[in-house]
């Protein structure tokens, strides 16, 4: 299939890290054949050894070779500065979790699925983890059994892909098989154990606690069913349908809730079951979860050209806990859980996509055009919880809403060759357009699940509104927008002379909420000599803001010297934010440079790339502007007061004005060799350097004149941008096969991480930790093979918090770990092909 979206915007890059990743399909370790890519370019038939821009090529194999299951866990491990953190009591960010690339935002890499723009997550991360304001593409509504390979081009590409490629583009290749087929079953838990410090009692306490806890875990069992079938369609036509079932039971990594969790008795003394209660009570881990995916993909060539579409379903239901609410806590209703509760956050989520496209040759050019369609939904069911205000009388599950997104995208484009006297080669000439429809709707939830009943406390003040830990949404949160754009680009590439490579690439858009942009870029690679090439890049790139971060709002009820309040998170036009001088948001303007080299020895290869991305006016979701107690909160309640939101306890809302400098290098090597005695060998190593920089914070004319003046974008969130991921990363992967017999080793250094806080004293830095993969297969018969492995085989944990960090004791470890908490993962496959 051929597919002309990508531009010499990417390539730039695509070389430098090509070779490297580029792993054998199976386990022989030397069939290193030169294998055509379609990102970063659109010349027919570049080989992933000569484009001017560094791409990574993960086969599916390398992604098969481990025991997760989960496209962006897997990606963590195969690429140098690709991170997947996975945060826990996150809310809806505990079921779609964000991962990041080269530091920057999980919105500020584009993913692609054969070429064409995939749509975004419904989903806007609004708490406090690496991400924070962002929406993005879940790549783990994409199955491996789907999967042929996928592209990573590592350098910015607006000028080929419009929005949101500052960081770079994903580009997944989908199976193309008319025959064949593959069956896998595979099995996992976790068999860990971990140790943390825990708090003293209070005084008085009948109860004591261990200085240190040490619990051994089994949990986290899986099972995934996944497959594929290629069937023909008539004489040159394909049909491939993957499917994929998984069923995960959570783990939970929380210590031990050293805190009273009853009242006193009439005569002052402690209840006695404060000794007898499990005060393990949190669920700080992995979610459970129940997962169908649905995927298949055709093509078919006919006399004139080349039909082509796919079409993807994935339903995932999943359950996550909140804080623990103690038995004495004033949100719990005694009559309805005498022991104290643990809510529970449940999303159902729907993702569906559609393509169809069609390929012909129309004179000199190639031409392409394609529809596509995707659409996520993400609706909430809050369990094991209640209503406060509505007392004795409340339910226990509640209907919380949701939201959704969808987004369409028609493109036409077209390449031609153009012979040109004086290059060593034809021009290459694409042009094309793009037309884009998104669409971003918020619904409520049951009246339950947001009003307030009006039930007191016993101390006489009025309670919180709607469901405990997750409020449902209001109907005044109800919001239904959509959006379109329009783009057109132009890119040239030719070999200037035998050795010199050049391309460039320029893009204009235009959206009907913000405004225009016009993107360029130039890229150009020199081979000195076959085996040294140097290669660079120069371009300006943008992300247009989101419909979800325009338009997202939702509220919850803040208590202000006894007095409720609603804290919102306002859209930018709401009069609210529109008082403390919120604008309509405007795209993210960035400035990307590279220079790599490759090196070839042989059998060996070695790429190196410099990158900087300077990003201006970056989109961002302010601090929580609270009218409390404190000096600030009194002049925040004054200047509500005075432009009438007298019942507005507080808010939030998203704002442009982040500036940030991002540094980094990437190196890549890779070796194979044959042996006569001890089989074949694959050896890659990665790493990656990264620092970014924050120069400048947004603040608004409005809120600065007051005194003292909120910070919009505080210490924590600051940090977060600058160590809130891996300032160097390191990886060694090794294959070995031998007759039926084969094995992977793979090791992962993850670099020093900052948990910020916002007292400076209690920073807590995550220091450098190593994780250690092992798997071992065997070929029973020629269909049939098995593998057994670990991951995280010395069943390593990140830094643990102090007892001073983790005052409930059930959040030992932290969100910004680029590893999660889950321990040591145990696995074994089977799978049969036909």
């Amino acid at each position: 299939m051929r597919h002309f979206q990508l531009t010499p915007l990417a390539l730039a890059m695509s070389s430098l890290l090509a070779s490297p990743l580029l792993l054998a399909d199976d386990d022989t370790g030397a069939d290193k054949v030169e294998t055509i890519v379609v990102t970063g370019t659109r010349v027919a038939g570049r080989t992933i050894s000569d484009t001017a821009v560094p791409v990574d090529l993960v086969r599916s194999d390398v992604l098969e070779r481990s025991g997760t299951t989960e496209l962006n866990q897997a990606l963590s491990v195969a690429l140098p500065s690709f991170n997947f953190p996975r945060p826990g009591l996150a809310d809806g960010t505990d079921t779609i979790r964000p991962a990041t690339l080269r530091g920057l935002s999980p919105d500020q890499s584009l993913v692609l699925v054969n070429s064409k723009r995939r749509h975004a997550a419904a989903l806007v991360n609004v708490n406090g983890t690496v991400g924070r304001g962002a929406s993005a593409v879940d790549l783990n509504t994409i199955p491996m059994g789907a999967i042929s390979a996928i592209e990573v081009l590592r350098d910015g590409a607006s000028a080929q892909y419009g929005s949101d490629a500052i960081a770079g583009v994903m580009n997944v290749r989908l199976r193309e098989a008319s025959d064949g087929g593959s069956v896998t079953l595979g099995y996992s838990y976790r068999d860990t154990s971990y140790t943390t410090p825990t708090s003293t009692p209070p005084a008085g306490a009948t109860w004591s606690a261990p200085s240190d806890i040490k619990r051994s875990r089994s949990d986290g069992e899986t099972i995934t069913l996944s497959g594929w079938k290629g069937f023909e369609l008539g004489d040159n036509g394909f049909l491939t349908i993957s499917a994929e079932y998984k069923d995960q039971e959570r783990t939970e990594r929380g210590g031990w809730d050293h805190r009273q969790q009853y009242p006193l008795l009439s005569d002052d003394s402690f209840d006695p079951r404060e000794q007898t209660i499990d005060r393990f009570n949190a669920w700080y881990g992995e979610p459970e979860l129940e997962q169908w995916t649905l995927f298949a993909n055709a093509g078919i060539t006919t006399e004139h050209g080349k039909l082509y579409g796919w079409a993807s379903y994935q339903n995932r239901q999943a359950t996550s806990g909140g804080f623990y609410r103690r038995a004495l806590d004033d949100r719990n209703v005694i009559e309805i859980y005498p022991d104290g509760f643990l809510p529970l956050i449940s999303p159902d989520v729907d993702d569906f996509s559609a393509a169809f496209g069609y390929e012909w040759d129309w004179g000199e050019w190639q031409l392409d055009t394609s529809l596509v369609y995707g659409s996520n939904k993400m609706a909430f069911t809050i369990e094991n919880t209640l209503n406060r205000s509505l007392g004795p009388a409340s339910k226990t599950e509640f209907d919380a809403g949701g939201y959704k997104y969808n987004q369409w995208v028609y493109n036409l484009s077209g390449v031609k060759a153009i012979d040109v006297d004086g290059l060593a080669s034809a021009l290459n000439l694409a042009l094309g357009v793009e037309a884009r429809r998104e669409a971003y709707s918020i619904f409520a939830g049951e009246p339950d699940s947001y009003r307030n009943g009006g039930v007191l406390l016993p101390n006489g003040n009025p309670t919180a509104s709607g469901a405990q830990v997750f409020p449902g949404f209001r109907p005044a949160n109800e919001v239904s927008e959509s959006r379109t754009a329009v783009g057109a680009y132009l890119d040239l590439e030719a070999n200037l002379t035998d050795d010199w490579l050049a391309s460039a690439a320029i893009r204009a858009e235009r959206y009907s909420d913000f405004g225009s942009n016009l993107s360029g870029k130039f890229a150009t690679r020199y081979d000195f000599t076959d085996r040294f090439a140097l290669r660079g890049s120069v371009q300006n790139g943008f992300r247009a803001p989101s419909l979800q971060q325009q338009n997202f709002t939702a509220t919850s009820t803040n208590f202000v010297g006894g007095i409720p309040f609603d804290i919102t998170t306002f859209p930018v036009n709401a009069p609210v934010a529109v008082a403390m001088g919120a604008k309509e948001l405007d795209a993210e303007k960035s400035i990307n440079f590279s220079l790599g080299a490759v090196m070839r020895f042989d059998a060996i290869t070695i790429t190196v790339d410099a990158y900087r991305i300077d990003i201006d006016d970056r989109i961002v979701l302010s601090e929580n502007l609270l009218a409390n107690a404190t000096a600030q909160g009194q002049a925040i309640r004054e200047f509500f007061d005075e432009r009438g939101f007298n019942d507005i306890g507080g808010g939030r809302f998203f704002i442009n004005g982040v500036d940030t400098e991002t540094q980094g290098l990437d190196v890549v090597v890779n070796w194979s060799t044959m042996t006569d005695n001890i089989g074949n060998f694959d050896f890659t190593l990665v790493g990656n350097y990264n620092k970014t920089k924050v120069t400048r914070v947004p603040e608004t004319a409005e809120l600065a004149a007051l005194d003292p003046a909120p910070t919009l974008f505080a210490r924590v969130n600051v940090l977060t941008f600058e160590k809130g991921t891996p300032k160097d990363k390191l990886g060694a992967i090794v294959n070995w096969s031998h007759d039926r017999f084969g094995a992977t080793l793979k090791a992962t250094r993850y670099g020093e991480v900052l948990n910020p806080n916002a007292n400076p004293a209690s920073d807590f830095i995550l220091s450098p930790k190593v994780l250690v993969d092992l798997e071992g297969r065997y070929q029973m018969t020629d269909s049939m093979r098995i593998a057994f492995g670990a991951d995280n085989l010395f069943d390593t944990y990140p830094d643990a918090f102090p007892a001073s960090l983790n005052g409930t004791g059930n959040t030992p470890f932290s969100n910004y770990s680029p590893f999660g908490r889950a321990g040591r993962m145990l696995y074994a496959r089977i799978s049969y092909d036909f």
